[in-house]
């Protein structure tokens, strides 16, 4: 079997798995898995979070039917096992916060296991190599750190982490799948698969379902990785930070919510109604609308992504100045007080 059929594979079988899992473990979970409106959260009555398990079993699930099928020569998938590792310590530790909600656990507690699981993808390989190490092992703790609670961050409306994390799977698998950087390819097919399979649930009326802690930290936990899996060009050095504008408006939204709560005096970890998505919807905008203006915002940036693994430094100098300038205004009218 082909190479890209077996990254079609790995995209089927992770949305059939998800999809098949879910309506079943919606059942078996229902008094275990489950969300209240917050602050934060105003949905209706009590919903599902078994989302993130359906999107953890399609997703393992996939990649260990691939590797079970696969005869590539040792050592091939190695970084595989870092994913596996790492997730189940994300999906893990999420889940007992979603079970001990509304306390949970305690988000410095959190903060340690995360920096475990990172280490878990440098032990196998997954790590940040365009600088030399120490620093690089440093830099992917806190980027893996910062991008698996970006995600939790972000997931406060139906259709919004999910559709953040499926557009950029589906960016970091276009970049990806012209080189050799196998398990990249894997990750990315199959993580996009199960977010596709998981996506009608989220915003079903009947059947909603949530993400949780454990599904949106996974979500982070494996973009995180799979970003840090491949060069990204070979003819413009600039394209390494290329995750940074694919992956953005999670990041966006973690340091513009940081730095209200700091200028607030208040904690970054204590929850507040400051996501830039919450301030949108103060001003009128249907939730659909935020959500489809997010996902067409991560679209054009998915785009300047992969130019720019095309392009040249100067080009790339240029896209990287424009968005972020174009972030700092976002930013700056998002604090006036019509935002409030």
């Amino acid at each position: 079997m082909g190479e890209m059929n077996l990254y079609l594979l790995s995209l089927l079988c992770a949305a059939i798995i998800t999809a098949a899992a879910l309506p079943v473990l919606r059942k078996i979970t229902k008094n275990i898995l489950k969300d209240t409106p917050t602050a934060v959260k105003d949905h209706k009555g009590i919903i599902s979070t078994a989302g993130g398990t359906a999107v953890a079993l399609g997703f393992f699930a996939s990649l260990a039917l691939v590797r079970f099928l696969t005869d590539f020569p040792t050592g091939t998938l190695r970084n595989l096992r870092g994913l596996f590792i790492g997730g189940a310590i994300i999906y893990t530790l999420g889940i007992i916060d979603d079970i001990k909600k509304p306390k949970g656990l305690s988000p410095y507690l959190r903060l340690v296991f995360q920096a475990v699981a990172a280490c878990a993808l440098i032990r196998y390989g997954i790590y940040i190599q365009f600088t030399a190490q120490p620093l690089g092992y440093i830099l992917t703790v806190l980027w893996v750190v910062g991008l698996t609670n970006a995600f939790n961050l972000i997931d406060i409306m139906d259709g919004l982490a999910v559709s953040q994390a499926l557009l950029a799977a589906a960016a970091f698998a276009v970049i990806s799948l012209p080189s050799e950087f196998i398990y990249v390819n894997f990750a990315a097919c199959a993580l996009l698969g199960a977010a596709l399979a998981f996506w009608p649930f989220n915003h079903s009326t009947k059947f909603k379902t949530f993400l949780g802690d454990g599904g949106s930290t996974l979500l982070g936990f494996l973009l995180a990785a799979i970003a840090l899996g491949t060069s990204y060009s070979e003819v413009n050095p600039l394209a390494v930070y290329a995750p940074l504008l694919i992956l953005a408006l999670p990041v966006f939204n973690t340091l513009f919510v940081s730095a209200v709560r700091l200028s607030k005096g208040i904690n970054p970890l204590h929850a507040t109604p400051d996501h830039y998505p919450l301030r949108l919807k103060k001003v009128g905008l249907k939730p659909c609308m935020i959500v489809a203006l997010s996902a067409l915002c991560a679209f054009l940036l998915d785009c300047a992504a992969l130019y720019i693994t095309t392009s040249g430094i100067f080009v790339s100098l240029f896209i990287y100045g424009f968005c972020a300038v174009l972030f700092i205004v976002a930013a700056g009218i998002l604090l006036t007080k019509k935002f409030y």
